[in-house]
């Protein structure tokens, strides 16, 4: 660390790096923006010049070996998660994977193990569950307040765009599937990550694939419980309308909650409805930006020792479930999980 500060490297430089960890980190006193790498060495050399960033790499040992690096993030296409979080962890740096943390429950456990034996921060950038209305819903989720929650519902549609040239994310073995795993894998998580990650019995899926495109551009999954509750899911890249839609609704045998926006409504004693939706501050933050703010915070401050984080092992569980989900729909039936 230098004068207190986290060094931090960013691994990929694409939209997610530009629209939120480059402006985030930029912001943070704790941090220090030590370096970009990309192979796209035109790009890496604009931003590194637009935030000030001293060291542009091309090659990812370069970036490993550095002594001017403390923690790296790691924003490149997501087969290459897990080969370079092992690898940065195993050269001492602590490590912050964009979802999915790899590509299947095998190579997730690998990254784990990794960061026990080597003793360095894992995270994955499951943001939804730093949003402020996320944060505040979940207690009503966790402390039975609205009974027994027998069914959540979650939705991720984004607008439809046209492709004009398919990138690594429309590539079954770049990406490892379409918005199943784009999508899918976060929205998945905050459903789980509300009621502590209960285990799941089975998953019955049915995914669209457009003409051409080789990995889906839409699914609707069914996640069966072993506690007898269900998780739908429905993800898209194609939704024919003005904006994009992303939402969560849990049904619970006294009450309800949702977001968005934030509303929680539950049963009382004489049954009537009473709305018990708890007061968020409001901010001119979007709740994505304000998110990623919060999540690489809190990153920060684990990787310098300030605060534990425990290992992301429920991202095991996660692509266990994903991976059924794709087996589901290729099979067309009803996979059930061990």
């Amino acid at each position: 660390m230098s004068e207190g500060k986290l060094r931090v490297a960013l691994m990929g430089v694409g939209a997610i790096a530009q629209v939120v960890h480059l402006p985030v980190l930029n912001e943070l006193d704790e941090v220090e923006l030590t370096a970009v790498c990309d192979i796209d060495h035109v790009r890496a050399n604009a931003l590194a010049a637009r935030f000030g960033i001293p060291h542009i790499f091309r090659d990812d040992a370069d970036v490993f070996k550095s002594d001017l690096i403390d923690a790296i993030i790691i924003c490149t296409p997501s087969y290459l998660h897990e080969e370079q979080a092992i690898a940065a962890m195993e050269a001492g740096k602590h490590v912050l994977v964009e979802k999915p943390l790899a590509l299947t429950p095998g190579a997730v456990e690998r990254v784990i193990a990794a960061a026990e034996r080597t003793g360095r921060t894992l995270m994955v950038a499951m943001n939804n569950r730093y949003r402020p209305d996320t944060v505040a819903l979940r207690p009503f989720a966790r402390n039975g307040e609205l009974g027994d929650v027998f069914l959540t519902r979650g939705a991720w549609l984004n607008r439809k765009m046209r492709v004009v040239r398919p990138t690594w994310r429309h590539r079954r073995e770049t990406a490892g599937g379409g918005a199943m795993m784009d999508l899918g894998v976060q929205t998945l998580d905050l459903c789980l990550w509300m009621f502590g990650f209960p285990e799941a019995a089975s998953v019955t899926t049915h995914m669209h694939y457009p003409e051409g495109m080789e990995v889906e551009d839409t699914a609707g999954i069914l996640v069966r419980l072993k506690n007898g509750a269900g998780i739908s899911l429905t993800v898209s890249w194609s939704l024919v309308a003005e904006g994009d839609r992303h939402y969560m609704r849990m049904l619970g045998t006294r009450g309800s909650g949702a977001i968005a926006p934030l509303a929680v409504f539950k049963e009382v004693e004489t049954g009537n409805m009473i709305d018990v939706t708890p007061n968020v501050p409001v901010s001119r933050e979007n709740l994505y930006k304000a998110s990623y703010r919060q999540e690489l915070t809190h990153f920060v401050r684990v990787a310098t020792g300030e605060v534990e984080e425990p290992l992301p092992r429920e991202q095991i569980q996660i692509m266990r479930i994903v991976e059924a989900a794709y087996r589901s729909a290729e099979e067309k039936r009803e996979v059930a999980l061990e």
